[in-house]
């Protein structure tokens, strides 16, 4: 039973990762809408073979010409993760935003396909209870006001597993054996963390069990010996791995193993979602977070004072706009100037210990270090401080508390 009137549609271009639900999607968008279906499906480094998507799109009567595969994972950390990075953003004190940050450049390629093909309307497969919809939607329209959204969860009528499969059966959709059954937890992946929700998650006072943990050994596990890492930095990114200069995307794939190793970068939160609940999740950045602790000690030895705490006080917001999905707003676009700015001189290399569980910072340098141990010595044979100065500095630093306080005692 196709739609009519105001929501006909021509083409769509579904964000398709060839699992189960997308490749219901695909036949229900066809049997609903009768429509000409395109599928993208982006490698951002998730870890899965994606050939078989494009074998299953054709199975399932997909054109070849309109089925679209590509590798984003240069890209992905160059253009989004390493932007990202650069403002340490990190949303509610630990959450390093890998699922947010992936969206905005799935939507900008569907729309961008949806151009290239003559597509009215993009799908996604996201539930109508999450952010990801919110972040997919807000990058639609903000690069394409007058397109066509399709999100089928919130518009079909099936009520869980059970009805997903019954229909996967009557349409003839290839049914793995494991997903005949309901999902332990959801998962999402990229080259820059993996997400586990759902399911045996939902409880915030139930420990997650191991299985839940795909990216890295149990700090408990790792080995009894540190592992000893350098990362050079241009610009504010990391261009260099133990001397040797590798592109974005081996660089965080290499910290990936490393962190993996070392039990690097989980993280169990219960955050706010956009959409107004609150959620519980299981997060696992083994690389970013190295990265994190890298490009924050490197900016301890280049970036000035004030810019650096301009930054740290900046940082929330631009976290939030990319939770929330404003990738492509003008705001995030401004903070981005400014933070890409701060980063002309954070250059260097920085020396870590990764070691069950923690990165530990061990040596920094850099040719345009702000650090002057002539400055800061208590051996000062040049004069270059002079430690008298510091008596007025203080007495007008604290000539409006001791305003206040000869006030207090007036009054008293």
């Amino acid at each position: 039973m196709s739609k009519s009137g105001s929501e006909k549609i021509k083409k769509v271009v579904l964000a398709y990762s060839g699992g189960l639900d997308t490749s219901i999607i695909l036949t229900w968008l066809k049997e609903t809408y009768g429509c000409e279906v395109v599928t993208f499906t982006a490698d951002l480094g998730q870890g899965e073979e994606l050939e078989p998507a494009r074998e299953k799109a054709l199975k399932l009567g997909i054109a070849p010409e309109n089925i679209f595969i590509e590798d984003l994972r240069e890209e992905f950390v160059r253009d989004y993760v390493f932007p990202m990075f650069r403002a340490n953003a990190i949303y509610e004190g630990v959450y390093l935003l890998g699922t947010s940050i992936a969206r905005p450049l799935i939507s900008k390629r569907q729309i961008e396909i949806a151009k290239q093909t003559g597509a009215d309307a993009v799908c996604h497969g996201a539930t109508g209870k999450g952010n990801d919809q919110v972040r997919f939607e807000i990058g639609y329209y903000a690069l394409e006001p007058s397109i066509k959204i399709i999100a089928p969860w919130r518009e079909w009528e099936f009520k869980g597993r059970e009805d997903l499969i019954d229909y996967a059966r009557k349409h003839q959709i290839p049914i793995a054996k494991d997903k005949e059954g309901e999902a332990p937890f959801s998962v999402d992946a990229n080259l820059l963390h993996s997400s586990s929700e759902g399911k045996v998650l939902e409880d915030p006072n139930v420990e997650a069990p191991p299985v839940v943990f795909q990216r890295s050994v149990s700090p408990q596990e790792a080995p009894d010996k540190p592992t000893e890492v350098v990362i050079g930095f241009e610009r504010g990114d990391a261009v260099s791995l133990n001397g040797e200069p590798v592109s974005p995307a081996t660089l965080l794939s290499r910290l990936n193993d490393l962190g993996r190793d070392n039990g690097i970068g989980r993280v169990d939160m219960v955050e706010g979602r956009f959409v107004g609940m609150k959620s519980r999740g299981v997060y696992e950045t083994p690389g970013g977070t190295i990265l994190l602790h890298a490009h924050r000690a490197m900016e301890s030895l280049t970036l000035d004072r004030g810019a650096m705490h301009l930054k740290d006080e900046l940082m929330p917001r631009y976290a939030e706009l990319i939770y929330n999905g404003f990738w492509f707003s003008p705001e995030r676009e401004m903070l981005q100037a400014a933070i890409d700015h701060s980063q002309g001189d954070v250059e260097g290399e920085v020396r870590l210990k990764l070691y069950k569980g923690n990165v530990i910072v061990t040596g920094r340098k850099s040719a345009k270090s702000l650090y002057d141990p002539e400055l800061v010595t208590f051996e000062d044979d040049r004069g270059a401080y002079d430690q008298r100065d510091a008596e007025g500095f203080i007495r007008l630093n604290a000539l409006r508390l001791r305003t206040l306080e000869m006030r207090r005692r007036r009054s008293s």
